[in-house]
């Protein structure tokens, strides 16, 4: 029977500390929220003595010191058949294996061997690659190539190097893909000021208000598409296509070993991708709501209401609730608007929501104008006060719609280094658009690929559109009919945001085991809903036997739904 691979995460302790002591962050630890998000399981070491230890069979080096003790600890661990993956990382290793570090790059792009996605270079915010300076170094088997700067640039490397050490291997990626995704989807750094403007007049996020995208890590001249009628956006999602290759290249490490590792599918059965709308209540008349009602009634579709203090009438809220649909909050700190930035004010305008829809708890939470500050303070506030998930991060103009932060997936944000690299108890879900049909955003034309792109990577589509311009416009109400028909069309299921929340809260409670007769059980938690477990297996397993397997991070698996 197969072996269930057992996995560990090395984020030596000593190593992330010293890291945090000179004011640079450890993002390496992001590794572990990738693996948790696709449901596979791992165990997480803190020194690099435990890797030899415990009979791990993979080992991700997430966050490594680069010194004698760590280079001769995973020799020994790889002569004796062990497997590691690192990105960007172990270069006191790779000395002793006849290579160094060449020049670092900074935004560059990738093509990675076997995408089957027509190639589509995939952009990266940080690369450490490997030359080779020894005769007699190891022989490196090579895979895909990263160029310099802009798609079409210089070559760099090869995007993937392997080798063999004694009876184990070691797997290179030259680009460092934790700090990719983690910049992509948070920015390049913490917002102090205004952001870069496009140079085509499409997206002034130089407007004195600090935003979530005045830090975004795409480039406006690279890595947009226009559509037919003109409209610019960020069109594809980085940050999840860097995460489907690490887990595409583990899985493949592991089935070459005639092992497995199950792991819990983004979804309950029959269901592979997800439409989200949500509302910013703004001007808070009620006849706004009643139309959006209407609209939601019309279409048989729960929906997520941001309320913006001073709301609408207690009838509304109690309509809103009855409809099934979700009371959420939407925190003003615009200044104009007498908002302020602080987290007292954001408790208070909380605790105001509550009273007036008389809720016991709100799970989510938008900043009106995507307003945002610093690095971590939004998370920490709704840490602190109850909010389980966030919206806040999406786009504020009407040329950086789409995949502006690399990701339509939820993801759980890592700290800065001053709160110790952590991970933030708030799953945030970005959003691709708002209100489109107003003559100052987007049209419908970006509908089309944005739903696209969201199903090709198995995510959630997430669509924001105010009431008060579902009320005075029938093309926006058309609009929205537009995209629910569409994406009902491309089998997107409807979801409100508390619904992927608990959703996503729940099938990572799940932890998967392997029986020896090949059946699945579940250490932490029975699962309910038709949970979806997949079984990675080698390739040339499956041609004699007569269950079929489905493709996941581009290696087949067994699909069981339990």
């Amino acid at each position: 029977m197969t072996k269930q691979a057992r996995v560990a995460l090395l984020n030596d302790r000593k190593a992330v500390s010293t890291l945090q002591s000179y004011g640079l962050n450890a993002f390496g630890k992001y590794a572990g929220e990738v693996l948790a998000h696709a449901g596979m399981g791992y165990t997480e070491l803190t020194d690099v003595q435990e890797v030899a230890a415990e009979g791990y069979d993979i080992v991700i080096a997430g966050v490594c010191a680069e010194d004698d003790r760590t280079a001769q600890a995973m020799t020994a661990y790889l002569e004796s058949g062990g497997i590691v993956l690192t990105c960007a990382g172990l270069n006191m290793l790779g000395s002793k294996l006849g290579y160094a570090k060449a020049k670092e790059l900074d935004a560059g792009y990738a093509y990675l061997d076997g995408q089957g996605d027509g190639g589509v270079p995939l952009r990266f915010l940080a690369a450490s690659p490997w030359v080779r300076v020894k005769e007699d170094a190891i022989q490196s088997q090579e895979s895909g190539q990263i160029v310099r700067d802009r798609p079409d640039g210089e070559y760099a490397a090869a995007a993937l190097q392997t080798f063999q050490v004694g009876q184990g291997r070691l797997y290179r990626w030259s680009v460092d893909i934790w700090s990719t995704i983690v910049k992509l989807q948070q920015g390049k750094g913490p917002v102090l000021e205004d952001g870069v403007p496009a140079a085509d007049g499409t997206g002034a996020v130089n407007d004195n208000i600090l935003k979530a995208d005045d830090q975004a890590a795409v480039d406006w001249e690279l890595d947009r598409l226009v559509t037919e009628t003109g409209m610019p956006y960020f069109a594809y999602p980085y940050a999840d296509l860097w995460r489907e290759a690490f887990l595409g290249q583990l899985l493949q490490a592991i089935v070459r070993e005639e092992m497995t590792l199950p792991f819990v599918g983004y979804y309950p059965d029959g269901i592979s991708h997800v439409l989200m709308i949500s509302h910013d209540s703004d001007i808070n008349k009620d006849e706004h709501a009643e139309k959006t009602l209407e609209l939601f009634d019309e279409l048989g579709m729960n929906t997520t209401w941001c309320m913006l203090e001073p709301g609408y009438g207690k009838p509304i809220y109690d309509k809103v609730k009855a409809a099934g649909h979700e009371l959420a909050f939407h925190y003003n700190a615009l200044e104009s608007q007498k908002g302020l930035w602080a987290e007292p004010e954001f408790a208070r305008q909380l605790n105001w929501l509550k009273e007036a829809a008389d809720l016991t708890e709100v799970t989510s939470n938008k900043n009106h104008y995507t307003r945002f500050e610093g690095w971590g303070e939004l998370f920490e506030w709704c840490e602190k006060h109850g909010i389980a998930a966030d919206q806040t991060r999406g786009p504020s103009k009407k040329g950086n719609v789409g995949l502006l932060f690399g990701t339509c997936h939820p993801y759980f944000p890592i700290a800065w280094h001053n709160d110790g690299n952590r991970m933030y108890d708030v799953l945030e879900m970005s959003f691709l658009t708002q209100d489109l049909e107003l003559s100052t955003l987007s049209d419908n034309s970006v509908i089309r690929p944005f739903l696209e792109q969201v199903k090709r990577v198995g995510g959630v589509a997430h669509f924001l559109y105010h009431q008060v311009h579902i009320h005075r416009w029938e093309a926006v109400r058309d609009s929205i009919r537009k995209l629910v028909r569409e994406a009902r069309a491309m089998g997107f299921e409807l979801w409100t945001g508390k619904k992927v929340n608990d959703w996503e809260r729940y099938r990572r409670s799940l932890r998967v085991k392997l029986e020896a007769d090949g059946s699945i059980r579940f250490e932490a938690a029975e699962p309910s809903g038709g949970v979806v477990v997949y079984v990675p297996v080698n390739p040339s397993n499956t041609s004699d036997s007569s269950t079929p397997t489905e493709m996941r991070f581009g290696v087949p698996c067994y699909r069981k739904v339990m």
